[in-house]
């Protein structure tokens, strides 16, 4: 097992390491647990990653999502080639098969689990309970019944960055 220096590893990260499903996690949340003992309530003071070191900055949860994407940045390089997608903050951005810009909010409208983009399709998918949206938000198979949340994406001229809002 490897050792993990202190402070480290978010809660969340935690959990996940253990192999606990979202499922089970809310279970905890849902009996009354709020696992308040394994840490303070300012974990990350600051959810947005602002200008860390992923090449990311400005506002990527909540209502008002307006950030950038450094895709000269190596965090972001699967976003230089078609196919690849990212995860930022509540937002799923990929370009797709045809080259294209899209950001869809993360967030499956079902169950509230995470999606992915998936290229051999060219659609977004939930692997929970396998809800599909087209890369426009739309579903296109169910349990889901409400579209993923769509964000404009924006382009620079010199193609080294991606301007992603609400």
């Amino acid at each position: 097992m490897n050792s993990i220096e202190k402070g480290s590893m978010k809660r969340g990260e935690f959990l996940r390491s253990l192999g606990l499903s979202t499922s089970t996690l809310m279970a905890f949340y849902c009996l009354g647990t709020t696992m308040t003992a394994c840490g303070s309530s300012d974990d990350d003071p600051n959810p947005n990653p602002g200008s860390g070191g992923n090449g990311i900055t400005g506002t990527t949860s909540g209502a008002n999502i307006n950030f950038t994407v450094d895709l000269t940045n190596s965090n972001n390089t699967k976003l230089k080639t078609a196919g690849g997608s990212i995860i930022a903050g509540q937002v799923l951005v990929a370009q797709t098969t045809a080259g294209n810009y899209v950001a869809l909010s993360k967030i499956c409208t079902h169950e509230g689990n995470d999606v992915q983009y998936r290229s051999s399709s060219n659609d977004v998918f939930c692997q929970t309970h396998g809800s599909t949206f087209s890369i426009a938000g739309a579903v296109t198979n169910g349990p889901a019944t409400t579209a993923l949340k769509t964000y404009t994406v924006t382009v620079s001229s010199d193609g080294n960055t991606l301007t992603v809002k609400a």
